[in-house]
């Protein structure tokens, strides 16, 4: 289509989106983001130190539920957008998923009375399937409403950084309420399964909230947009996902997201191993040390937004991920008694990760945009879901791998000393690694292709077609009303 004819056909103009619905929608976040970042900081010590799992079968148990994830994730996603309901098509799931989520954050950190090791893993693979199923119908719809609540390029920054910083909220309320507990609880088992049980409580009261303040924006965005079926009968799920993922936009996307979501998770999964094992220090200062790298993170969360606004989604990355790299593979270098130094690294590498927080999820409304112009579909569901099991697997290989790693060198978690190799592993886990990772998100986010000024040739094109839509579904309707005895 020509960019002549597109002119002819102004953008729908709405409403700037109020930040009572960014607040309302960043809410949201708390009550998958909450059980996440607890499992993120402590599942895997929890497994191997309170349940008496050995680090390989607890890496298993982690590896299987994401291997799960594989099949779910894109079901829900499918499922969620061809749902159709007077709620729309995320609330019903968001609603219908946040109880079972709440039963399998208080079950997943209690500790089933069988006398072996494989009876305990039994308990918690089974409890995965029910746990990540629960959480992916609650946590994806949730993610999708971000392409749905506005069509504004800066707009769904906004969105997607109000989310982010919610997201990183949730995890110093995480590490908050974990210091609070253990400070008052003296029993471990009774500390975590107490955890559990705070965390499903928020989940049921901010999804709630959630639903409540963005509602009525929602409806109000699709009231502008045609029922979209393609040129005829959805296609089968199969076949979806093929086509999704021949979207060249969306595969930096992803590989974007996985590399430097594994960085960020390998580094959490040891930062405990890290702060104890190799530097002698309290577990207090883990706490510390974790609170330093998010508090930064959620204070540059609104400098970045506003160099998003002034550049670019991708240069915000660009900018931002090599601090992070570097402050990461600096961590290598600390030695026991640099503890200034350690928390200086800590800061520097806060300051990178938030752009991983934004950047990706900011992205995918525009990759949806470009989907929906090339196939005639509206497919947030299926997107989003690459991108949300991409989230929970770069946490689960990066657990199963500290596992495995930990387990090989001879780390022993009862142990007052541990294994020069053991410590050794340790160091390279909390930053060389990862900072390798980022580096390859780099690469990726260098070929990412959608500018400002290409998603608003996007939205220009997509204007003209759902017009045509809308004017076509107006006349069917009409000639149905007369047909009508």
């Amino acid at each position: 289509m020509s960019p002549i004819a597109l002119e002819s056909f102004p953008l729908r103009k709405l409403l700037p989106l109020p930040l009572s619905v960014k607040v309302f929608y960043g809410v949201g976040e708390l009550a998958a983001a909450v059980p996440a970042s607890l499992s993120a900081f402590f599942i895997l010590y929890f497994f191997t130190t309170v349940a008496g799992l050995s680090p390989a079968l607890a890496g298993g148990v982690l590896l299987f539920g994401r291997v799960w994830d594989a099949i779910n994730d894109p079901l829900i996603g499918w499922l969620s957008d061809r749902t159709v309901s007077p709620l729309g098509r995320r609330y019903p799931w968001m609603l219908g998923g946040v109880i079972p989520l709440a039963i399998c954050s208080v079950l997943l950190w209690v500790v089933p009375p069988f006398p072996t090791q494989m009876g305990v893993f039994a308990y918690y693979i089974v409890l995965s399937i029910f746990a990540f199923a629960a959480f992916t119908a609650v946590q994806l719809p949730y993610t999708a409403l971000a392409a749905e609540l506005s069509d504004d390029y800066d707009e769904r920054t906004d969105l997607i950084g109000m989310k982010s910083a919610f997201s990183i909220g949730a995890s110093i309320l995480a590490l908050a309420g974990a210091q609070v507990v253990f400070a008052r609880v003296a029993d471990p088992a009774r500390q975590y399964a107490l955890l559990g049980l705070l965390s499903a409580s928020l989940a049921l009261v901010v999804i709630g909230i959630c639903v409540g303040g963005t509602y009525r924006r929602y409806w109000q965005v699709q009231r502008g947009r045609p029922l979209l079926s393609g040129d005829g009968a959805p296609p089968a799920l199969l076949h979806q996902l093929r086509t999704v993922f021949r979207n060249g936009a969306f595969r930096q996307v992803l590989g974007l997201y996985l590399c430097g979501w594994m960085s960020v998770q390998v580094t959490a999964a040891m930062l405990p191993y890290f702060v104890g094992a190799w530097m002698g220090l309290p577990a207090t200062h883990f706490a510390q040390m974790a609170l330093a790298v998010q508090g930064t993170a959620i204070a540059m969360l609104w400098v970045w937004d506003w160099v998003a606004k002034r550049t670019g989604k991708r240069t915000v990355f660009l900018m931002g991920a090599p601090l992070a790299a570097v402050a990461l593979a600096g961590l290598a270098t600390v030695q026991p008694g640099q503890v200034i130094w350690m928390y200086t690294l800590g800061v520097i590498a806060g300051m990178g990760v938030a752009t991983l927080y934004v950047v990706p999820f900011a992205m995918l409304p525009d990759v949806i945009d470009l989907d929906e112009l090339n196939t005639g579909l509206r497919r947030e569901g299926l997107y989003f879901s690459s991108l949300v099991f991409l989230q929970k697997l770069g946490l689960a290989l990066a657990l199963f791998i500290s596992g495995q790693i930990l387990s090989i060198t001879g780390y022993v978690a009862t142990a007052n000393t541990q294994p020069a190799a053991a410590l050794s592993a340790i160091r390279l886990l909390i930053g060389p690694l990862p900072a390798v990772l980022l580096a390859g998100g780099l690469w990726f986010c260098y070929r990412y292709p959608i500018s400002r000024d290409r998603h608003q040739q996007i939205l220009l094109a997509l204007q003209t077609r759902r017009q045509q839509r809308l004017e076509d579904q107006s006349v069917v309707g009409s000639d149905s009303s007369i047909a009508e005895p």
